[in-house]
C-alpha cells in the first residue's frame, strides 16, 4: 500500500512538473508570437516598398546569417527563425548553430531558403532579435566563464528591457548563467525600502510570513554584518549582500557558514564587473547577480547576406 501511494504521489509532482513546463512554455510562445507581430508591425508598416519595388514577386533565393566577430554565443535563433516564418510561411529556416553555442567569424547561423522578398523584409527585425539576445548571452558567457571553479553561480536580475524579460533570460540560460526571479510574483526580496517602510527588518520579515500563502522563497538585503547579524535569527531563505567589499562580504559568508546545513543561500550584488567578478566569486558566495548581462550587453555583430 506504501509503494503505491509513492507512486501516486511520484505522479502527482511528475504531473505538476509538466504544467509548470507547459505553463513556461504557453509563456514563452505568447512573449513570442506578442514581440515578433509588434516589431513587424513597427518596421513593416504599410509595405516594405523598397523590396517590393525592387525583388520580382516571384524571385527564390538563398541567405545566410553570419557572425561577423571573433566569439559569439548564440542566442534567440529560435526568434529570429519566427520573424521569417511570419513574414512569409514559404521561407525555410535552418539553424545551423543552437543557442549556447559559441561561435567566430564567418560563422554561419542561420540559413534561409525561399521567396527572396520575404527574406529581406524580414532581415532587420530578425537580427535585432538575434544580435541583442546574442550580445546578452555572449556577456553572461564572459562572467560565467571569469568565475569558473569557484562554485559560484551567476544569475541574472529583474534589469531587463520591458517585455523582454522571457527572452532575454533564456538568453542568460544559453550563456551558461541562472535566472534570478521571474518577476515580482515568484519570490519575495525585501530590500532597504521594505524594511524602511514596515519600520523594520523583523518587522518585515514577520509580514511576509504571516502573509505569505503561497510558500514563496524569501530572501533579505542587508548591507553591512551588522544588518547580517539582526537578520540570521529570522532564518530567511536568501540573504543579499549588498555593495559590500570583498573583506566585508568574505567576513559575512564565513558568518552565514557557522550556522551550518540550514543555513540560508548567500548572494552577492552590486556594481559588479567582469575585472571584480572573481574577487567576489572567492568570497565563497553562492550566487552573483549581475545586472549588467542584460542591461549592458553589446549587441552582437551578425549579418545576412544573399547567397
Amino acid at each position: 500500500m506504501r509503494q503505491r501511494e509513492d507512486d501516486v504521489g511520484r505522479r502527482r509532482e511528475d504531473d505538476g512538473s509538466l504544467r509548470r513546463e507547459d505553463d513556461a512554455q504557453q509563456r514563452w510562445e505568447s512573449a513570442v508570437t506578442g514581440l515578433v507581430h509588434a516589431a513587424l508591425a513597427e518596421d513593416v508598416g504599410s509595405g516594405d516598398w523598397t523590396t517590393q519595388w525592387t525583388v520580382a514577386p516571384g524571385a527564390r533565393g538563398t541567405a545566410v546569417v553570419v557572425a561577423k566577430e571573433g566569439e559569439i554565443v548564440v542566442a534567440g535563433g529560435e526568434v529570429a527563425a519566427e520573424v521569417f516564418r511570419r513574414v512569409d510561411p514559404g521561407i525555410v529556416v535552418s539553424r545551423l548553430a543552437r543557442d549556447g553555442r559559441r561561435v567566430g567569424s564567418g560563422d554561419t547561423v542561420l540559413r534561409l531558403e525561399g521567396p527572396l522578398q520575404g527574406i529581406l523584409t524580414g532581415e532587420r527585425v530578425a537580427l535585432n532579435f538575434l544580435g541583442r539576445l546574442s550580445g546578452v548571452a555572449t556577456l553572461t558567457r564572459r562572467f560565467v566563464d571569469a568565475v569558473e571553479g569557484t562554485g559560484a553561480q551567476i544569475q541574472d536580475t529583474r534589469k531587463t528591457t520591458p517585455a523582454w524579460r522571457l527572452l532575454e533570460k533564456e538568453a542568460v540560460r544559453a550563456g551558461g548563467g541562472g535566472n534570478h526571479r521571474m518577476g515580482l510574483y515568484d519570490m519575495v526580496l525585501v530590500k532597504d525600502n521594505h524594511v524602511a517602510a514596515a519600520g523594520g527588518v523583523r518587522a518585515a520579515v514577520e509580514g511576509v510570513r504571516r502573509e505569505n500563502r503561497y510558500g514563496l522563497p524569501v530572501e533579505v538585503e542587508v548591507r553591512s554584518l551588522e544588518e547580517l547579524e539582526e537578520l540570521l535569527p529570522l532564518e530567511v531563505d536568501r540573504v543579499l549582500l549588498d555593495n559590500m567589499d570583498s573583506e566585508t562580504m568574505a567576513a559575512a559568508v564565513r558568518q552565514v557558514r557557522s550556522l551550518g546545513a540550514k543555513r540560508p543561500l548567500v548572494e552577492a550584488s552590486g556594481n559588479i564587473t567582469l575585472d571584480t567578478v572573481r574577487r567576489v566569486a572567492e568570497t565563497g558566495v553562492d550566487i552573483i547577480s549581475v545586472g549588467a548581462i542584460t542591461h549592458s550587453a553589446p549587441v552582437a555583430d551578425l549579418s545576412l547576406r544573399v547567397l
